[in-house]
C-alpha cells in the first residue's frame, strides 16, 4: 500500500465515523450558521417558562449554557443528564420564536410521545441552546428521541439523540456526578 492510499483511506474512515454518528433523518437547514449536538449535565435555573405543550408544564430557562460532556447522541436515561443543541442563525439578532418539538417514545404513565415549547435560536457568533434534560422518572424513556426546531412552517434543523439503558454508559452518567442511579 502506497502513502497516498493509506491516506485516503484514513480520510474515508474519519468520513465515515462523522456520518455514522448522524442519524439518518438528521436535518440542518442553509439558515443555520452554527451547530452542535450532544449530552450534556442538568443545570440548575431556578427559572421556569411556562409550556402547556409539554409533561411538565414548564421548561427551564438558563442564562450561560451549559458544556456538553459528549458530543456522542447516545444518552444514558438517568436523572439530572439532558441532550441538546447549540445553534445559529445566519442573520442579526438571532430568532426568537422557534417552535421546538420532541417526538420520542411514549412516557411512563401519560403515553405522551411528543412535547413542543418556544424557545430561540443565538445569531452568528452568539450561539444559543435548547436541551431536553431528564428531571422525572417518567421521562426515561428508552429509544429515539428527536429534536426538530421550526419558525414560519420551516424546518430550521433535525436532530436524533438515542437513550440508552445507564448500564450502558455508566461512565457518561458518572460525569455528570448521578451513578447513584445507576444500581
Amino acid at each position: 500500500m502506497t502513502t497516498r492510499t493509506l491516506h485516503i483511506i484514513s480520510a474515508l474512515s474519519m468520513t465515515w465515523g462523522a456520518v455514522a454518528s448522524a442519524a439518518p433523518d438528521d436535518f440542518i437547514s442553509p439558515l443555520i450558521g452554527s451547530l452542535e449536538a450532544g449530552v450534556l449535565c442538568a443545570q440548575d435555573s431556578g427559572i421556569a417558562r411556562d409550556a402547556p405543550d409539554t409533561v411538565a408544564g414548564t421548561t427551564h430557562i438558563v442564562e450561560n449554557a451549559p458544556p456538553f460532556i459528549s458530543t456522542g447522541r447516545v444518552v444514558p436515561a438517568v436523572i439530572g443528564v439532558g441532550f441538546g443543541v447549540k445553534s445559529s442563525v445566519m442573520m442579526d439578532g438571532g430568532l426568537d420564536t422557534v417552535r421546538m418539538t420532541v417526538t420520542h417514545p411514549p412516557l411512563f404513565g401519560s403515553g405522551a410521545t411528543e412535547q413542543s415549547f418556544i424557545t430561540s435560536i443565538g445569531a452568528q457568533g452568539a450561539p444559543g441552546i435548547t436541551f431536553y434534560q431528564f428531571d422525572y422518572d417518567y421521562e426515561l424513556a428508552l429509544g429515539d428521541w428527536t429534536m426538530t426546531a421550526s419558525a414560519g412552517g420551516m424546518t430550521l434543523y433535525q436532530q436524533t439523540f438515542t437513550v440508552v439503558a445507564p448500564s450502558l454508559l455508566p461512565e457518561l452518567a458518572g460525569l455528570c456526578g448521578y451513578s447513584d442511579y445507576l444500581s
